[in-house]
């Protein structure tokens, strides 16, 4: 299949992949380009921002949570010849599970999907030592992938006199270069990046930087890298049922049959991470998504048959989610009730029974009770601990996640999963085992048992389909239940 396509990778964080990856996407756009765009690695906000640019959802292809052919089908489904894709790399090119491994980087990603490379390097302060920088990089390039170099934070004057000296000295070419822009940029947090919905003008600072950065780049050399990338070859478009999940007997049939099964999904402020192919996989396993939001309605939405609540910000609406008490009591009657339901990370922490928006450390425990008393939220309570600030990461990066006694995955088998959190609960759960693949340490954790799945981790499905059949297969058990009769 024939994909026009460049990803845009950097040396480190923080070199400014993001707005240049949105304002590529703007320019892209506007010349008419059926353009999707795809994020590296586990993050979720980064993908906000380019569906804000793009008006569709941005896909993550991760490395580490499916193997190199299950990635290539992902970013291959449901793409047509012709079409232009843009990846946004994750922190350093080479930088994966461990900081020390290939898998789950940036440039494992461009060589599974053989994806040419764009590497936009942050020049400021630096002289000739650029050169050396991007002289490093070409070296690791095994596979000879990069095929231009972005200067960022560089001024014209300065490009001018170090464009044809890379050219000359390292035969990469240079795209162009973007002045450092102290007018405009991406605010951030303890989870990464405000979302885009925060910022009130948002649409006009990518649109501005758009503007900007066609002035600065050669437009022309980016869309030739893009089609000169090598077609990719779809092993499985023979049998695009692999494709579409192992949809198994007992879902099949009960579709056969006309039936649906409607699954709730928070989102709003408050809830908003999700993978894209998670929630796709839970359609093609025959279930209706039924989208909500736990700030704002009232109730669950109607005939619903289960809860996905995934993570997001609840800590930053805690006093809005506590004052909505007839959602929190729809969700916890509907949880009593035995509603199948997955909560990863701010969705596990809304069904606590409170949440505290103050770090519990031993040396800032003076007047505890009254700031305890001052920070603390009333959530749904439909479990008895309470979520509280560490005011540290408590657990970050890659798990895979196998259950003690067999649920919602088959015996022995895993999911692959990501954890990044700041709060940590009284309950955690250990139902699961948690293992760091990069150091083999392991760790209790997760509620698993019955129709529940309840938890820190951020579970990626397509790494065992399994669990979004199990869940779909639970709310179908619970849709018959609840009408009394075999469907």
């Amino acid at each position: 299949m024939k994909i026009n396509r460049f990803m845009i990778a950097a040396p480190k964080s923080g070199s400014g992949k993001t707005m240049i990856t949105c304002a590529l996407l703007q320019l892209l756009k506007d010349s008419g380009k059926n353009v999707l765009s795809y994020k590296c690695g586990p993050d979720y906000i980064d993908p906000m921002f380019h569906k804000k640019v793009l008006g569709v959802p941005s896909k993550n292809l991760d490395t580490f949570f499916t193997d190199e052919k299950t990635t290539v089908q992902l970013f291959l489904d449901e793409r047509t010849d012709g079409d232009f894709a843009v990846l946004e790399g994750v922190m350093g090119l080479y930088d994966g599970l461990g900081g020390i491994y290939e898998q789950g980087s940036s440039y494992h990603l461009a060589k599974v999907t053989q994806t040419p490379i764009i590497l936009v390097v942050d020049a400021k302060g630096m002289g000739k030592s650029v050169l050396a920088l991007i002289a490093g990089f070409l070296q690791y390039d095994t596979q000879h992938l990069i095929k231009g170099v972005l200067l960022n934070r560089m001024s014209k004057g300065y490009y001018d006199i170090i464009k044809p000296l890379i050219e000359k000295e390292l035969s990469v070419k240079v795209v162009g270069y973007f002045p450092e822009q102290k007018d405009i940029g991406l605010s951030s947090r303890h989870l990464g990046l405000v979302m885009p919905d925060e910022l009130s003008d948002i649409k006009k600072q990518l649109n501005e930087t758009a503007d900007r950065l066609k002035k600065t780049i050669d437009m022309d050399l980016f869309i030739d890298i893009a089609e000169a990338a090598d077609e990719i070859c779809d092993s499985e478009n023979a049998d695009k049922d692999k494709r579409q999940t192992l949809k198994n007997a007992e879902i099949m049939r009960l579709q056969d049959q006309n039936n649906t099964v409607n699954i709730a999904v928070a989102m709003d402020e408050a809830f908003c991470f999700y993978y894209e192919d998670n929630l796709r996989m839970l359609e093609k396993c025959g279930a209706q998504l039924q989208y909500f939001s736990p700030l704002h309605d009232t109730s669950l939405p109607e005939d619903c048959d289960a809860m996905l609540l995934g993570g997001g910000y609840p800590e930053l609406y805690a006093k809005e989610l506590s004052e909505n008490v007839s959602m929190l009591n729809a969700i916890k009657k509907a949880f009593r009730a035995g509603m199948p339901t997955v909560a990863e990370c701010g969705g596990f922490m809304y069904l606590h029974t409170y949440i505290r928006n103050i770090c519990d450390d031993n040396d800032e425990k003076n007047n505890a009770d009254t700031q305890n008393n001052m920070n603390k939220s009333k959530l749904v309570g439909a479990l008895d601990g309470v979520c509280h600030f560490k005011g540290k990461l408590v657990r970050f990066g890659y798990i895979e996640l196998a259950e003690k006694h067999s649920n919602f995955l088959p015996p022995n088998e895993k999911i692959k999963a990501h954890e990044f959190h700041y709060y940590d609960s009284t309950d955690n759960g250990a139902d699961c085992i948690a293992t760091k693949p990069a150091t083999g340490r392991s760790y209790d954790c997760v509620i698993s048992h019955d129709n529940y799945w309840l938890g820190f981790p951020h579970l990626y499905y397509p790494s065992n389909p399994h669990f979004a059949e199990s869940l779909v297969r639970k709310a179908y058990e619970y849709r018959r239940n609840k009408n009394g009769k075999l469907l």
